[in-house]
């Protein structure tokens, strides 16, 4: 293992964070891992990713270290009941990388700023699903200080195919918001047509001939597309957590896109009913069921 990297701790090893750890990994930069649920770090201790017994040693390990946990609420108590605020070394970076909107990551920044102005914070969240996170091939919306950009690039090399640097931190969330609002519309657009294909009497099939080469169709919406046609509705990315992002879109828009809070109201209606640990797609049942 390369040993000219700096030690990078990733804490939470979801779907997301656990590909994220294999990339790291697979660029030889020393990784060590910690998640409440020990089980989804085993794995990752057999490809030389160290593990953590709490947030705290991981903090205390790694100069570099990633939240990668569901929401806001959960980053702040993380960095401070976990311990992991206190634990960094001075000049530490600390990387929030998780989607948790711009209120939370403004609660992070003042957290930081007051409890630990000697660390560096980044706001980097990133787009994509499994795969991507497991191939290096994530998009990294990054926000922070320059002087920090030469020691994560490594780093943000090893998990994106690409890094956008939006400006102070903060602004890597905006950036994320808009292009997930864009995902979400994408998605919306792929379930409604299908559902209104089938209404009509026409086989997904055929729209799939019909709309496969179309320059409207984007290579994601064709292969959501295809996955639909063939029943499978397996998460890449949860509606659950797609429902979250839209939610946290709505927020930032405070009410001012209609047609953004009948998606929300639509895909809330969706999980309700059971389909939230299904893929985005799985709007498409809820629809057809109507």
């Amino acid at each position: 293992m390369a040993h000219d990297h700096e030690p990078v701790a990733i804490l939470g090893v979801g779907t997301m964070g656990h590909g994220m750890a294999t990339s790291a990994l697979r660029a030889g930069i020393p990784t060590m891992v910690w998640n409440r649920s020990q089980e989804a770090t085993r794995d990752l201790a057999k490809l030389g990713a160290e593990v953590a017994q709490t947030a705290e040693d991981a903090a205390r390990w790694a100069t570099i270290v990633i939240t990668m946990v569901t929401d806001a609420d959960a980053v702040v108590s993380v960095a401070g009941e976990g311990g992991v605020l206190a634990a960094l070394a001075p000049g530490a970076i600390l990387v929030q990388m998780s989607t948790i909107g711009v209120a939370g990551i403004e609660r992070v920044a003042a957290m930081v700023a007051a409890e630990r102005p000697d660390v560096i914070l980044l706001d980097a969240p990133v787009s994509g699903s499994k795969d991507p996170a497991e191939n290096g091939q994530l998009t990294i919306f990054a926000s922070g200080p320059d002087e920090a950009r030469p020691r994560v690039t490594p780093l943000f090399d090893a998990l994106g195919q690409r890094t956008i640097w939006a400006g102070t931190v903060g602004a890597g969330t905006r950036l994320k918001l808009v292009a997930n609002t864009w995902l979400a519309f994408a998605a919306e657009a792929v379930s409604a047509s299908v559902a209104l294909a089938q209404g009509l009497g026409l086989e997904t099939e055929r729209l799939v001939d019909t709309l496969i080469g179309n320059p409207l169709m984007s290579p994601w919406q064709e292969a959501k597309l295809h996955r639909i046609a063939n029943g499978e509705f397996s998460a890449q990315f949860a509606l659950s957590l797609a429902l979250k992002d839209v939610l946290l879109a709505q927020e930032a828009a405070d009410g001012r896109l209609g047609v953004l809070t009948c998606l929300a109201e639509e895909w809330q209606q969706a999980v309700e009913q059971g389909l939230g640990h299904q893929d985005v797609t799985a709007v498409t049942l809820w629809l057809e069921q109507q």
